[in-house]
């Protein structure tokens, strides 16, 4: 799994080495790492080495001797570079080094900001080296005016130092304003702010170089399956498996005014490998649904037997309502887990059993803040998505998973998880429904075959009060991935979301057989 760690974690690790006196030894190695990425970065583009030009913002503190040291390594291979000290002074060793190498300097003030930010854009790279993981808030003064200018110049590659300076390394949130970086190369551990949004939007991509502290990182404040781990996970039938084993999944969505959420979260179950998906509705949507889907079963009175709930994807209407709220009563007092979305958000318990997933947007999520009289809005939710979906989990007690661009899970725990594998074309209509659909199956599918600590999620290292933030977070990837490989970079429909979804299984069904 990717793991992704705080400030407070990296510099915990690092202390042991800095009091053995290995400082510069860290140094060294990160510098060595930042240099090395911008050359591969460069040649990925066909671009030569000699006589490139490249200008390092640099910091007082040590991310600014990382960036300083990274720029004299490029000096000595012939790229022409620049240094702009924005506190006025820097590393001493390290702008030594910078000096010998050959590398011109400008100090920062409040008369030159602008100047500079033209000459510099102009360049071919732009390390951003101002701020490192142990700053609070974001820029100031020259240094803001400096960044402010050169982001709406809009410059080649922009390279950030450990993370990109005015982007909070725990939490994601981001100090405007922020240089954004191409690449940002971090340094240990990849910082928790690089994998949550808003930070996640400034950062790029990101890669890792190794220091030596590794070995010293405690366990990660916040995780992300990759395909490998994906592979490892998901349900595997049986040989003699049955469509009961395989988990049944209840599903109360829809209404005459919003036939088609019910019948795209019932596709999408459908296609994420449950056994068999009973809608319980009216008869005008489960025709609608049974057009689509006509594996499904209509249960227009009592449903038979169910393993799991998916609740709320276009829920309109006083019966309809009641009607999900007898069935959240009834899986709370059976045990059984259910994905909790849209209108039956409003009728969550004060308190909620562990293995219950809920899905809001940001809004939904402030909303549902507000009923425990947490004031926020949509955009403070936004600006803090970890932060207020670990809030909400552990107001709600349920698993939260947070949907945006990068998609955060919280366990009610205080666990982590992130899942950025969409694109923007998935901002469709439906397409939260289909998330519904494939988390609602996985749901069914996992509470059939159990989450015991012989399962595949406690060989990745996921306790058991992890383990439903991580089906969850499962759910939110394969949502991302079925999701790209159905646009290609064009528009979708959330029907398209659906139909990939096969495909995804089949693509990691490939890695677990080889």
């Amino acid at each position: 799994m990717i793991s992704a760690f705080t400030g407070t974690q990296i510099r915990a690790a690092e202390q042991p080495l800095l009091d053995a006196g290995e400082g510069a030894v860290l140094m060294q190695r990160a510098a060595y790492g930042l240099a090395n990425a911008v050359v591969r970065e460069l040649r990925s583009e066909g671009r030569r080495l000699y006589g490139s030009s490249v200008t390092v913002l640099a910091g007082k503190g040590n991310n600014g001797g990382d960036g300083l040291f990274a720029a004299a390594t490029l000096a000595r291979r012939g790229m022409r570079t620049t240094a702009v000290l924005t506190a006025g002074s820097a590393h001493p060793d390290a702008l030594a080094a910078f000096r010998a190498a050959g590398g011109r300097v400008h100090v920062l003030d409040e008369d030159n900001a602008e100047e500079l930010a033209v000459l510099i854009a102009g360049d071919d790279v732009v390390i951003d080296a101002i701020l490192g993981t142990g700053a609070r808030g974001g820029l100031r003064g020259s240094a803001a005016e400096l960044v402010a200018a050169l982001e709406e110049l809009r410059p080649g590659l922009v390279v950030a130092c450990d993370t990109p300076s005015g982007v909070d390394a725990d939490t994601g949130e981001v100090h405007w304003p922020v240089l954004t970086a191409r690449l940002t190369v971090a340094f240990g551990g990849i910082k928790a702010g690089l994998m949550a949004d808003p930070g996640e939007g400034c950062a790029g991509r990101v890669i890792l170089v190794p220091i030596g502290i590794e070995e010293n990182l405690p366990a990660p404040a916040l995780r992300r399956f990759s395909a490998p781990d994906l592979a490892a996970v998901l349900p595997d039938p049986g040989r003699r498996a049955q469509k009961y084993t395989r988990g049944v999944l209840g599903v109360v969505a829809g209404s005459g005014r919003y036939t088609g959420a019910a019948a795209i979260c019932v596709q999408a179950a459908s296609a994420a490998g449950t056994g068999m998906v009973r809608y319980l509705g009216p008869e005008v949507v489960a025709r609608q649904v049974l057009a689509r889907t006509p594996e499904a079963i209509w249960e227009p009175a009592e449903p038979g037997r169910v393993q799991a709930w998916l609740l709320g994807p276009g829920l309109d209407g006083v019966e309809r309502l009641q009607r999900a709220r007898d069935v959240l009563a009834s899986a709370s007092s059976a045990g059984q887990p259910a994905v909790v979305d849209a209108g039956a958000l409003e009728l969550l318990p004060e308190r909620c059993p562990p293995n219950w997933i809920l899905t809001p947007h940001a809004g939904e999520l402030a909303a549902l803040l507000g009923r425990g009289e947490v004031r926020v809005t949509r955009e403070d939710v936004e600006s803090r998505t970890v932060h207020f979906a670990r809030l909400a989990a552990e107001h709600t007690g349920a698993v939260v998973l947070l949907k945006g661009a990068t998609t955060v899970v919280a366990s009610p725990s205080g666990t982590v998880f992130s899942q950025s594998d969409g694109n923007p074309w998935m901002s469709t209509a439906g397409s939260g429904d289909v998330l519904g659909g494939i988390v609602g199956a996985l749901a069914a599918a996992y509470a059939e075959s159990g989450l015991d600590d012989h399962g595949p999620f406690a060989a990745l290292g996921i306790a058991p009060d992890e383990r439903w933030a991580a089906v969850a977070a499962v759910g939110a990837s394969i949502h991302g991935m079925a999701g790209s490989a159905a646009s290609r970079g064009g528009p979708l429909t959330a029907s398209g979301i659906a139909r990939a979804v096969p495909d995804v299984f089949r693509f990691l069904g490939e890695y677990r057989a080889g």
